[in-house]
C-alpha cells in the first residue's frame, strides 16, 4: 500500500507540473500585451514600441503595445500587478512608477519588489530641461542662467512634467530646495501634452527624458538647456550637464525595464528574457534606441533585480528628504 500511495503521489505531482512545462515550451502561443504606462509620443512609448516591433519582426512573437496612462504610470503598473502570471501581460516599468510611486501614493496598488518579477533592464537616459525653441517662437530661455534668473524673479518659473510623482516632478522639488528658486510644477498626463504647452508658451520649461524631447529639439521647436546626469547625453552632445552649467551635486536619470506579475513561472520569465535580450543585442535595434535618445542596457534578470534593490530605497530617502506628499 505504501508503494501504491507513493506512485499515486508521484503521478499527481507530475500531472501538476506538466501544464507549466508544456506552457513554457510552447510560449508564446497567443499575443503578449506590453503595457505602456504613458501616452503615445513620449520616451517610454518610443522605447516600448521599438522592443515590441523587434520581438514581432525577429522572433515572430505577437507583441501588442497598449498605452494605459495615468497617475505617473501607476495605473498601468497596478493593472499589471493584478494580471494573470502567465507571461502574456508584461509592463514597461520605469523610474517614475517603480522607483517613486509606492513612496508618493498611499494606495498605489502594487509593491515594486513583491508584486513583480524583473525580466530585464531595457534602457537608461538622462532627464533634460527644455524651453520653447526658436521654431516655435521662443528666444528667452536659452541657458541655465536664464532659467535661474526667471526662477529668482517675482513671477517665478513654471515647470512642466509628465505628471505628479514623475521623475521630473521629484527632481524639480529637489532642484527647488537645492537652488532656492521659485518653481511651480505643472503636471500633465505624459510628455506629449507637456511639450505642447511649452511650445505654445503656456509653460516656461519642461523636464523630461531625452527620447521624449529629441525629435522636437532637432526640429528647433524646443531648446535643450541642460541634462541632469553627470555625463552628457550621447544624443545631445552639445547640451551641457547641470554641473557644467553651474548647478552642482545633482544627478538623476530615468531607467526603463520590463516586468512580469509575481508568480510567473521561471521558465516563462527566462524565455521572455532570452527573447528581449536577443533583440537588445542586435545592432539595428540598439541603433534605433540610441538615435531615439536612450541608451540600451540589457543584462540578466538577476542583475536587474539587484539594481532595483539598491535604486528603490534610494528614491525613498530622496522623496522623504524633499518632503513630497501626494494625494490619491
Amino acid at each position: 500500500m505504501k508503494l501504491v500511495r507513493a506512485i499515486a503521489h508521484a503521478t499527481l505531482a507530475a500531472a501538476a507540473v506538466l501544464p507549466l512545462v508544456a506552457g513554457a515550451q510552447d510560449f508564446p502561443n497567443k499575443p503578449i500585451r506590453l503595457l505602456i504606462p504613458f501616452t503615445p509620443g513620449g520616451g517610454t512609448d518610443f522605447v516600448s514600441r521599438v522592443v515590441a516591433s523587434s520581438l514581432t519582426e525577429v522572433l515572430k512573437w505577437q507583441v501588442v503595445p497598449e498605452n494605459r496612462p495615468g497617475a505617473s504610470g501607476n495605473l498601468a503598473v497596478a493593472y499589471a500587478a493584478q494580471a494573470a502570471p502567465d507571461g502574456y501581460t508584461i509592463v514597461m516599468g520605469q523610474s517614475d512608477n517603480m522607483a517613486l510611486g509606492p513612496y508618493l501614493y498611499q494606495n498605489v496598488g502594487y509593491d515594486t519588489i513583491k508584486s513583480f518579477v524583473p525580466i530585464i533592464q531595457v534602457s537608461e537616459t538622462p532627464l533634460v530641461i527644455v524651453s520653447r525653441g526658436a521654431a516655435a517662437g521662443g528666444t528667452k530661455l536659452l541657458a541655465m542662467s536664464d532659467v535661474v534668473a526667471k526662477g529668482k524673479s517675482a513671477e517665478g518659473l513654471n515647470w512642466a512634467t509628465a505628471g505628479n510623482g514623475s521623475m521630473g516632478h521629484v527632481f524639480g522639488e529637489q532642484f527647488k530646495v537645492h537652488s532656492g528658486l521659485k518653481l511651480t510644477q505643472v503636471p500633465y498626463k505624459g510628455a506629449a501634452p507637456a511639450l505642447a504647452d511649452v511650445m505654445g508658451g503656456q509653460t516656461d520649461v519642461a523636464i523630461l527624458s531625452v527620447p521624449s524631447v529629441l525629435a522636437l529639439s532637432r526640429s528647433g521647436k524646443l531648446t535643450p538647456i541642460a541634462v541632469t546626469t553627470s555625463k552628457r547625453a550621447p544624443a545631445l552632445p552639445n547640451v551641457p550637464t547641470l554641473a557644467e552649467a553651474g548647478i552642482k551635486d545633482m544627478d538623476a536619470g530615468v531607467w526603463l525595464g520590463l516586468f512580469a506579475p509575481a508568480g510567473t513561472p521561471p521558465d516563462i520569465v527566462a524565455k521572455l528574457h532570452a527573447g528581449i535580450a536577443k533583440v537588445l543585442q542586435m545592432p539595428e535595434v540598439r541603433e534605433k534606441i540610441v538615435n531615439g535618445g536612450a541608451i540600451p542596457v540589457g543584462g540578466s534578470s538577476a542583475e536587474f533585480a539587484g539594481f532595483l534593490r539598491v535604486d528603490y530605497p534610494k528614491w525613498g530617502r530622496i522623496v522623504k528628504d524633499a518632503g513630497i506628499k501626494l494625494s490619491e
